[in-house]
């Protein structure tokens, strides 16, 4: 489904309870698939409180998100692009996307529905990671706005990257002047298949731009008392291992720098953490992070049972800190210059990674 061709470059203003809200065009996308060439519209939040946040249509992306530090300074604290050129650059990791139809790994790119076997497509070797080749991050979503809230839509059809079913899915974002920025999925499915959701923003409270010195010095702290164990592949084994004891152990606020190099067999998180739950509907508090220096405050809330934690390890290295030999190092050059490894993290609230191949009976996945 592509945007509506009646998208116009004019800019539209909404004020509602304080919060004004904004939409216009970030540019042109041309589906390639049909050839087609649509606007992006993107979507404006400011609040009483300075905190603007944009998002656009293109995989249902948040671009920016500005807040002021303890003397006021405001300073964008996700990474991204200034312009479409940037988003669909080969190496754009998933910056600030709604990534589907199934979030993180799914294990040797093939699941099970009804005793039937589907070989879904197999984007990271011979596994599936966010939905494949042209998952949801790749397309362009249709919009309708309502007061303050934007309700993005789009159509994965039957089949698409190997999953049954035409799904609909609606992604409802909203900024408050309460300081909360609201992201609601919904998807609806003609068939039994697999659906798992996410954003995926990188978030570097110091500004999207101070790299790892600034990063590590976050204080982090997730509500989990465990982990899902990851193969040499990253793919879940199927047990869950207690966080007790060991570097995973963020359930007390730990310095991000005083952890991230003792992780085993990987330098940066990127593991799922099993969030601990009051209820199954209701939203729970998953995570937070706290920049000291600028005294800058998030706080994130799912009802999702996992929480990915990633710390950007794939990002080219920093060539003035880099010692290996890797030859010439990839750039990826974001809204004010490059980007370079650990310059930021993620909480990607989800379901657990290739819960899709696991069930009740697995040995500790019962939880699910």
């Amino acid at each position: 489904m592509s945007q509506e061709t009646n998208a116009v470059p004019t800019t539209k203003y909404y004020q509602k309870n304080g919060v004004e809200f904004e939409e216009d065009e970030f540019g042109l996308f041309t589906d390639p698939t049909t050839g087609q060439s649509n606007p992006v519209r993107r979507f404006t939040w400011r609040n009483a409180s300075n905190i603007t946040v944009q998002v656009i249509t293109y995989g249902a992306t948040i671009t920016t998100m500005k807040m002021p530090d303890v003397n006021g300074t405001v300073n964008d604290i996700v990474m991204g692009f200034n312009n479409m050129e940037g988003y669909l650059n080969p190496l754009n990791p998933y910056f600030g996307a709604t990534v589907g139809r199934v979030a993180n790994r799914v294990g040797y790119a093939r699941i099970t529905i009804d005793d039937t076997t589907y070989n879904v497509s197999a984007n990271l070797g011979k596994h599936q990671l966010h939905g494949g080749f042209r998952g949801f991050d790749k397309v362009n979503w249709n919009h309708h706005v309502n007061g303050t809230q934007v309700t993005l839509s789009y159509l994965s059809q039957d089949m698409e990257e190997g999953y049954p079913g035409d799904v609909v899915v609606n992604v409802t974002f909203e900024l408050t002047n309460t300081n909360e920025f609201f992201i609601d999925f919904k998807a609806v499915s003609t068939k039994p298949t697999f659906v798992n959701l996410t954003n995926h923003s990188y978030f570097n409270l110091a500004g999207h731009n101070k790299g790892a010195e600034e990063m590590y010095k976050h204080i982090i702290s997730i509500n989990a008392d465990y982990t899902t164990e990851v193969d040499e592949n990253s793919i879940p084994t199927g047990k869950l291992l207690p966080v007790g004891g060991s570097v995973f152990d963020l359930r007390i606020p730990r310095v991000l720098g005083e952890v991230i190099h003792k992780i085993p067999g990987y330098d940066g998180y990127d593991h799922n953490f099993c969030v601990n739950k009051a209820s199954q509907q209701e939203n729970t508090f998953v995570a937070r992070a706290v920049h000291p220096p600028t005294g800058r405050v998030m706080e994130v809330y799912s009802n999702q049972p996992g929480v990915q934690f990633y710390c950007s390890n794939s990002i080219p290295e920093d060539p003035k800190k880099f010692r290996g030999d890797a030859g010439p190092l990839q750039r990826l050059e974001g809204k004010e210059g490059d980007y370079f490894k650990h310059g930021a993290f993620c909480f990607e609230t989800q379901n657990w990674p290739d819960a899709v191949n696991h069930r009740p009976s697995d040995e500790d996945f019962s939880s699910l």
